[in-house]
């Protein structure tokens, strides 16, 4: 009798002990599995769209960049002047160029524009500008082979305007970055024709329109960047919640 006592005890360990294994195999399974699913959905969340903070750190970014770029193109502006038109303090306000992006701006129309709007906006008006300052940085160039030896000290011109196409480079890809954020989360981009500024006819200009033509592009290029460096700002305004 008590050997079956002592057998029918060592049988019911063995079981309350094969039961706790199972329970707890069972506990780490479910715990994993949920740990996985958790990372899952974080991934994603992620990937879909980044945290307000963090959107906004990098709005701040490209604004920080714009005022710096802005600082170069107007100490380039004054170089410019000086070597190319003989005045550092040369001003003519009624030359424009058609093919740069417009400076007039309808306050209520653009505080009321989309992030994607306004987004979409910059990477084509820098885009604008960028084909510009390539067009006038080989034209430069050009020059300066054809007077080689002649006029050494501008040849730091087109260098200079190589920088500041860098910078835009940045700038357009910092946007285009903030644009892919917004196709992965699920807003449809509305279409904004590319803007294909036209090269001028250099046959049928003069020296001087030629070079009075760079001065407007980094003139306008200045005024744009205070414009740009407003719509980071407000940009950055906006991921505030």
């Amino acid at each position: 009798m008590k050997l079956y006592i002592s057998l029918l005890l060592h049988f019911s360990n063995e079981s309350i002990l094969l039961e706790r294994k199972y329970l707890r195999g069972l506990f780490m399974a479910v715990w994993l599995h949920a740990l996985i699913l958790c990372c899952s959905v974080l991934s994603c969340m992620e990937a879909s769209a980044p945290p307000p903070v963090l959107q906004r750190n990098k709005y701040n970014n490209s604004f920080r960049l714009t005022r710096s770029t802005r600082t170069r193109v107007q100490q380039l502006l004054s170089k410019y002047k000086e070597q190319q038109l003989g005045n550092k303090d040369f001003e003519d306000r009624s030359r424009q160029l058609s093919d740069l992006p417009s400076l007039s701006t309808d306050y209520s129309r653009w505080l009321n524009l989309t992030d994607l709007d306004r987004l979409h906006a910059a990477f084509r008006d820098m885009q604008a500008y960028w084909s510009k300052l390539e067009w006038k940085r080989k034209q430069l160039e050009k020059e300066e082979n054809q007077q080689m030896g002649v006029q050494a000290a501008r040849t730091t011109l087109p260098q200079r305007i190589k920088h500041i196409q860098l910078d835009l480079r940045d700038l357009m890809n910092q946007v285009s970055t903030q644009l892919s954020h917004m196709r992965r989360s699920g807003t449809i981009p509305t279409s904004v024709p590319p803007r294909s500024p036209s090269e001028p006819d250099s046959s049928s200009q003069t020296v001087w329109d030629s070079r009075v033509e760079g001065y407007v592009i980094l003139r306008d290029l200045d005024l744009y960047l205070t414009k740009l460096a407003r719509d980071f700002l407000l940009l950055a305004s906006g991921t505030r919640s």
